[in-house]
């Protein structure tokens, strides 16, 4: 019997020859003394970078210190109190120093990324406003080269806080990377315990981690070359007998992984998917209008086999969209009484709850899993600027961007004193869409990054993080904490 372990609250962290992290502390002795303990010990990081920042900017920044990527297009500050420092109200007067610290965290992001990011917000959200303001501060008291290149003037950072988008972390998401990447095998007498690494390097976890489970269930493009050898191959086969067999056995990982979360989903999670997407969509599969949602509420609440967790979920996409007038009944009727605070708290995020708070979806015809129909309102949002056509009303600028037609002459009237001629052949030419989402990311928002890129077709690159990454479980574990008091303080 073997076990793979896959951290559930982040997708796989690159390692070897792929930096992990990136920690830029400050040009101080005591910033050594700020790099996490996870660079020691038989868990470390298997690689990484360590660097101060006198490298990059003139004056030292307090406390810059980031940490990045934990994949390719994914970054995270590595600060999971912000989320309980920002929105819980006995934190009220930490809001300032934790501002600050984001800040300064973010800015130190663009200066790693030799980015100077056109910066623009959500406007229905304060926080964003004061974040936006912050962050252009900071990049203008230490003048962080932009990098060169006709397109870098056209990079774009966007701020925008968790209320934006209450469904997305609340969903099953019926991909490989946030599912559980435990599983058990039997064949043999003797039981162990085993463990295996999904990474950047796994070429075949790289290809299935965004795609639906029932596509890597059913095996479609889980045979790599090497697996289709056929009978005149036989012999090379054989002289490659070691990399074939390291191959059959990545194959077999997560085609068995790929089994246990089908029957995982078929034994439980079905039932709640089919639910949560009516409820999160406001329509059947059919695209007819739910006419009474309770009716098909009322059966997972009072099913004493689902997770209190699971009935929140639910509880909480009722009142999305139909509004909190009934929610103490629905309580009530789940048996939730002492996790009720969870729904009360979902206000300290800068949302009432009540129905009709959200914009307007874009209508989307591609084809799609019945239970997998909802996309992230994120993506709408980085479709639309790189399409640039975002809305300016609802997401202005506290830095004007360069428009998509600009001339090389308008980027060096913008970073004059930073920007240096080099020949065109030199010219990095994506730029890149940098989004910071306050209050955590979900793992469903960070595949619409990788989406949106690919769709661009090589004509953007799009980044997301926050200070931590969110799963359904850690999304509500954090809510419930907000109207309590610290550990230190209680």
């Amino acid at each position: 019997m073997g076990k793979l372990r896959h951290p559930l609250h982040t997708e796989p962290l690159p390692h070897l020859d792929t930096p992990v992290c990136v920690y830029a502390p400050t040009p101080i002795p005591m910033g050594l003394a700020m790099v996490p303990p996870g660079w020691s010990g038989p868990t470390a990081h298997l690689s990484g970078a360590v660097w101060s920042t006198a490298g990059l900017v003139v004056s030292s920044w307090h406390q810059g210190l980031i940490s990045a990527p934990l994949a390719p297009q994914v970054y995270s500050l590595d600060r999971t109190q912000t989320f309980y420092n920002w929105f819980s109200p006995y934190r009220f007067w930490e809001k300032n120093k934790e501002l600050e610290m984001m800040a300064e965290q973010i800015a130190t992001l663009c200066e790693t990324l030799e980015e100077y990011p056109a910066i623009c917000y959500r406007k229905d959200g304060e926080d964003n406003f004061h974040v936006a303001h912050a962050v252009l501060a900071k990049l203008k008291a230490h003048e962080p080269s932009m990098g060169e290149g006709p397109d870098k003037a056209r990079c774009q950072l966007l701020i925008v806080d968790r209320s934006f988008d209450l469904v997305s972390p609340l969903l099953h998401d019926l991909t490989p990377s946030p599912l559980p990447c435990r599983y058990e095998t039997t064949g043999t007498s003797d039981s162990q315990e085993k463990e295996a690494l999904l990474d950047e390097d796994d070429e075949l976890w790289v290809q299935l981690r965004h795609m639906h489970i029932a596509d890597v269930s059913m095996g479609r493009d889980l045979t790599t070359s090497s697996l289709q050898a056929t009978i005149e191959d036989l012999s090379q086969v054989v002289k490659n007998l070691p990399q074939y067999l390291k191959e059959l056995n990545k194959y077999s990982t997560h085609l068995n992984l790929a089994e246990h979360c089908m029957r995982h989903f078929k034994g439980s999670v079905e039932k709640l998917c089919s639910v949560e997407q009516d409820l999160a969509m406001g329509t059947d599969v059919d695209g007819e209008k739910i006419k009474d949602p309770m009716k098909i509420i009322i059966p997972i609440l009072l099913d004493p086999s689902v997770q209190a967790y699971d009935k929140i979920r639910i509880i909480l996409l009722y009142i999305l969209k139909n509004g909190n007038e009934t929610f103490r009944k629905l309580i009530q009727d789940a048996s939730i009484q002492q996790q009720s605070n969870i729904i009360h708290n979902m206000e300290l995020l800068g949302t009432s709850l009540m129905y009709g708070l959200q914009p307007e979806r874009k209508v989307r015809l591609e084809s799609t899993y019945q239970l997998s129909r909802w996309t992230p309102r994120l993506k709408d949002v980085m479709e639309d600027i790189i399409e640039d056509r975002l809305d300016r009303e609802l997401w202005p600028f506290v830095s004007d961007p360069v428009p998509s037609t600009s001339s090389q002459a308008a980027v060096s009237a913008r970073f004059e004193h930073w920007h240096k001629n080099k020949p065109a052949a030199e010219y990095p030419t994506v730029p890149r869409l940098l989004i910071y989402m306050l209050g955590g990311v979900s793992m469903s928002e960070m595949r619409c990054a990788y989406e949106v890129t690919q769709a661009s077709e090589g004509k953007w690159e799009v980044l997301i993080g926050s200070s931590h990454i969110l799963t359904p479980k850690s999304f509500l574990d954090d809510v419930q904490t907000l109207n309590q008091l610290a550990p230190e303080e209680s």
